[in-house]
């Protein structure tokens, strides 16, 4: 029986939520009519073409972008107060790290700059390093570690300060599908470890139907939300769970529906 769905239990809420950019060539709608809700500890993945609002709509929730329609809530707050409150970490698609500072000194970064304390800072930095199995590591430097080694650092760094959300924008893209495969099994561990609420964009059916929830297909621009798959997977999935006959036909309805977005545009 699922858990009943509260107000409290709804981390971050797009009513009617617009987006329309104004360019030299005129205006263009990045985001259109998104309607979408995501509760307290879902992984909810964002898959459709390049251009159709996928990493808009994260960037709309970071409030690095702001919606020129409708209403997005987060933790019940504007995405700019939300910023101010720590709630999110936000892990983007290259590791994005300093290289002369060593991993554990790009991890505490952002606690030196909201001023924690150097001992809650060299708690948190060990805890996190732990938690995405980089102990040892800290003293290294970006160069010394393999590529995802370098991205487990960024989520890390995301983790440090225990924010409630973890926003993953195509964070293991550059990635071969081995080391993709591997992550994949570690970001589940650690969501089920964590508790976290989590909104990761992918190009990947494949990724997408292994992590989630919920699975959030999307339209080409003007990026639209045409389907909304809730997965009846277990929470605890090995990776063979891709062999699967209920993956299999979650898979077939993803394509299909990015298929129909496509067919939207013809």
């Amino acid at each position: 029986m699922k858990d009943e769905v509260t107000p409290m239990s709804r981390v971050i809420e797009a009513r009617d939520l617009n987006l329309v950019f104004q360019t030299a060539d005129g205006p263009v709608q990045a985001l259109k009519d998104v309607n979408l809700t995501i509760n307290r500890g879902d992984f909810v993945s964002f898959i459709g073409p390049s251009g159709c609002g996928k990493t808009t709509f994260l960037r709309c929730i970071a409030a690095l972008e702001h919606p020129t329609g409708g209403r997005l809530t987060v933790n019940g707050m504007t995405p700019d107060q939300a910023r101010m409150a720590r709630a999110y970490g936000y892990v983007f698609q290259a590791a994005g790290l300093y290289p002369w500072r060593t991993i554990a000194g790009n991890i505490r970064l952002p606690l030196e700059i909201m001023g924690f304390s150097k001992a809650d800072q060299e708690e948190r930095v060990a805890r996190v390093l732990d938690l995405v199995e980089l102990s040892g590591f800290g003293k290294k430097f970006p160069w010394q570690l393999s590529g995802g080694m370098q991205q487990r650092a960024s989520i890390a760094r995301a983790l440090a300060f225990d924010a409630d959300i973890l926003l993953m924008d195509e964070p293991f893209g550059a990635l071969d599908e081995i080391v993709r495969d591997r992550l994949n099994e570690e970001v589940l561990k650690l969501w089920a470890r964590t508790g976290k609420t989590v909104a990761f964009v992918t190009h990947s059916i494949p990724e997408a139907v292994y992590l989630s929830t919920k699975i959030v297909v999307m339209s080409p621009r003007p990026g639209r939300i045409s389907d909304v798959i809730d997965s009846p997977l277990p929470r605890e999935r090995p990776l063979e769970i891709r062999d699967s006959r209920e993956f299999i036909e979650i898979a077939h309805r993803v394509r299909e529906g990015l298929r129909a977005g496509h067919g939207d545009e013809l």
